[in-house]
């Protein structure tokens, strides 16, 4: 029998997978109505679908060749903390900064909720400061 951590890994394993190959819809579907998302800058949590479909959208027209690896992931009880490194090509604007064609590469620590079979709650850190440093206008001197 599958234990909900196994099942709840697995979820997360299928909305990388749909995040990568541009699926956003699908992605989206495994998300709560109400799901929240804590991001690092926010003095408060986010609400909704929507505000994770315009980070999600955001990535791929940036990086449209966005490439996920999970790197590690676990599940106890109803949470899932997943290890992540994100690989791309600069195509297109991100954050201000006008696209660079450089190959780039972060991490990310992220922890989710899981509510049912759907993904309620996200907290994320991923490791802006080498991304911005690796496209900024600065870096290519």
């Amino acid at each position: 029998m599958t234990t909900a951590p196994e099942k709840n890994t697995a979820l997360l394993r299928t909305a990388y997978r749909a995040m990568e190959s541009g699926e956003l819809d699908a992605a989206e579907r495994m998300l709560t109505e109400h799901f929240v998302a804590h991001v690092p800058g926010s003095p408060a949590p986010l609400v909704g679908r929507d505000v994770w479909r315009l980070g999600a959208q955001a990535m791929k027209d940036a990086f449209p060749d966005l490439k996920i690896q999970v790197q590690d992931i676990f599940g106890v009880g109803d949470k899932v903390t997943v290890l992540l490194h994100f690989e791309g090509t600069h195509r297109g604007a991100f954050q201000q900064i006008e696209a660079t064609g450089r190959r780039v590469g972060f991490g990310s620590i992220e922890v989710y909720r899981i509510e049912g079979d759907k993904i309620a709650e996200e907290w994320v850190a991923p490791d802006m400061i080498s991304l911005m440093r690796q496209i900024s206008p600065e870096a290519g001197h």
